[in-house]
This record gives C-alpha cells, structure tokens and sequence, in this order.
C-alpha cells in the first residue's frame, strides 16, 4: 500500500502552478519522462506530440496492461488562492488532470521499487484529452502497435461523488459530444429604424427557443440527448441593430443515431427560420468526442480493484451513466478496458469541473495511487 503522499502532492502541486494547454504541454511532459528514468522505467516521448509513456517490466509473462493519465489544463483564469495556484495567466487545471498524472506517477514509483507482479504496465501520460485530439494522436503515432496491451484502463477525479468513493458501470459510461456554430446573417442598422433592417437577433432568438423543443419533441421516450446553448454573439451594440449573430453550443447524446437525428433537425430549425425571415443562415456541427463504453470483463475487474482500494461499501459498480464526455472512448475503440470516476467530494462546497474555483484533496491522491497498483497487481499474476 502507498500510504506517503508527499512526493505525489509536491508533484501536483508543481504541475497544477505551471499548467499548459493541449499539444502544448511540453514542460509537464519533461517533468514525467525525468520522474520515470529516475524510477528505473523505460521512457518513450514525443509519442502523439507530447505523449508519454513509460514501461516497466518484471518476470517472465506475457501479459500487459496500459494506465493512462491525461496532462493538459484549461484556458480559465483561475480563481482560488491556494498556495499552488496557476502562475500562468489565463489557463488553469481545473478538471484535475493535474491529480491524474500525479497518481500515475506514484503508482509508477511504488511499482518500480516494490511492485510483487509478473508482465509489463504501459504507464501512458496523454495530451490534449479536453480538445478530443490525443488520444487519436498517440495512436495514430503508433501508440498500440508499439506497445501491445492486453487491456486499458483510466480513471477520472468526479465532484458530487462521495470522497474516496469510486464509481463505474460495464457498457455505456459517458457521452458523445458534438459542437455546433449558428451563423446568421442579416442586414444591421439604427436602433430606432428596425423597419430598415433585417434584424438576426430577432431571428437568433427564434432559432435559440426552437432548439430546446428538438429534445423533447423529435426524440422517442428510449433515445437521450442534451442540447444546450453555451454562446449568442453579435456585432451590434446599444443603439445598433447587428447584421450579424452566432450561436454556439454543445450536444451529447449515446447513440450515434441519435446524434444524426439532432443534426437533421437543428438544420431543419435554422433553414426554415431563416427562410421566413428572408435571412441568411447556416449550421456547422462537428463530432468532436464518442461515447465511452466500458468493456464487461474489465469493468469487473476495476471493482474488483477499487473494492481492493476502498472497501466494497465505497464502490458503485453500476453507477448512473455520466452525462460528460471523454477521450479515452477511442482507446477503448481499439483495446477492452474500463474507466472509473473517483470520488473528490460532495456538496456545495465542492465545485463542479471546469470551474475557476476547483480542486480537491491532495489525499484522494494516494487512493488514486493505490488503484492503480491494485489493478497491476491483480492482472498480472
């Protein structure tokens, strides 16, 4: 069991003080190459851009396993004023992946001086998961023809779970996620002539309330979808009617069918909309992440290791399905695996992901840690 979490927090705490953004980060990427030779591992860098991996192998088997960890932050100034905060401007760990390469770090140096296990462990450090773009990247730079894997496994720190509680499901975990742009053009002018105009936010307006009727009326009761909103850009100003909106937003659903059902009818909305107006409009809509499905085998064995970590009253292994979306759903596309959140806490006074005020407790550290090892040492025997 690894019970000090002093280096690890020392860890998060330098990466969290020097976050980097996707594909960009270069200096976190050093720092865990540099910890990894010092544990005796064999490094590789520069594996999808800044990709990293590490392996470590003890006896004579054939087996393997990959654990992964994501590296890049946010743009999001950041909020809080603990000791460790951002030092650069504008960009934040504020989904923790800060925690997870910590972790993996520790659970990486634990099992280099005194892991009992038989096979080789991939410890996989990836860039850009908040863009949707590494994990495509290292594969597509050889990541799994370079390092066989028999299975894949990640884990995600989740506010509103419990502290140390860990949470999973086989099959369907988390979401895909779309993104959409809205451009509506009209003809602006003054503010106290909108006969002289072809107003589009008048139209953007329109087009922002029909939306929401897409969810509930053109889905079946079986079929899920959010759609939502986010921004409403315009040209105009107090006394200038724009010539120009954009509306922006962000769609998840779980079945692909679904996803083309929504872009239909969002094309629909907007065509007629525009149409009756006499204005110009169009819709851009990107697939950005696939839904994350869990493969059944491997789901029983990361309860069985959380159970391990936490004690069975501390483990949903049939948790609700996560409305959020994540990139390691495409190396479960290619190898059996399983991704679990891990509890940082519930309550008000833990903020959600993605908030200019979030952390958590450097303890959930060593619960990390000590997954992994848990895993390690249960498949590779």
């Amino acid at each position: 069991m690894i019970e000090n979490n002093h280096e690890m927090r020392k860890w998060r705490h330098d990466i969290h003080r020097h976050p980097e953004l996707g594909f960009d980060e270069g200096r976190t990427a050093g720092k865990i190459a540099e910890l990894l030779k010092s544990f005796g591992l064999e490094v590789h860098e520069n594996i999808g851009t800044t990709g990293v991996v590490g392996v470590l192998k003890r006896g004579t088997s054939e087996k393997t396993i990959g654990l992964r960890a994501d590296m890049d932050a946010l743009p999001i100034q950041e909020m809080g004023e603990w000791g460790h905060k951002s030092v650069n401007e504008g960009v934040f760990h504020g989904c923790g992946h800060d925690g997870h390469t910590a972790m993996l770090l520790g659970a990486a140096k634990h099992l280099a001086e005194r892991g009992e296990f038989d096979g080789t462990v991939y410890f996989i450090f990836q860039p850009s998961e908040e863009n949707g773009l590494g994990a495509l990247a290292m594969m597509d730079d050889g990541l799994f023809d370079r390092f066989k894997m028999d299975a894949i496994y990640g884990l995600h720190n989740m506010p509103g779970i419990a502290f140390g509680e860990i949470a999973l499901r086989p099959g369907q975990m988390m979401t895909s996620e779309d993104c959409f742009v809205i451009e509506i053009k009209g003809k602006g002018g003054h503010a106290s002539m909108p006969h002289m105009t072809l107003d589009p936010m008048v139209v953007g307006v329109e087009v922002v309330t029909v939306l929401q009727s897409i969810i509930s009326r053109s889905l079946g009761p079986e079929e899920w979808g959010v759609l939502s909103v986010t921004e409403f850009l315009t040209d105009g100003a107090r006394n200038i009617i724009p010539s120009n909106v954009t509306i922006k937003g962000d769609v998840r659903t779980l079945d692909p069918e679904v996803q083309k059902k929504i872009e239909k009818r969002m094309g629909e909305i907007v065509h007629s909309l525009c149409e009756a107006h006499g204005i110009k409009g169009s819709l851009q809509y990107s697939y950005e992440f696939i839904a994350l499905k869990n493969s059944d085998d491997q789901a029983k064995s990361a309860a069985q290791a959380a159970i391990d970590t936490v004690g069975a009253d501390k483990v949903d292994d049939s948790c609700s399905i996560c409305p959020c979306s994540e990139d390691f759903a495409q190396f479960l596309n290619y190898v059996p695996g399983c991704f679990v959140l891990l509890g940082a806490g519930d309550g008000d006074d833990h903020p959600p992901l993605h908030n200019p005020y979030y952390d958590y407790e450097d303890e959930l550290l060593t619960i990390g840690a000590n997954y992994w090892a848990n895993l390690v040492s249960q498949q590779l025997v």
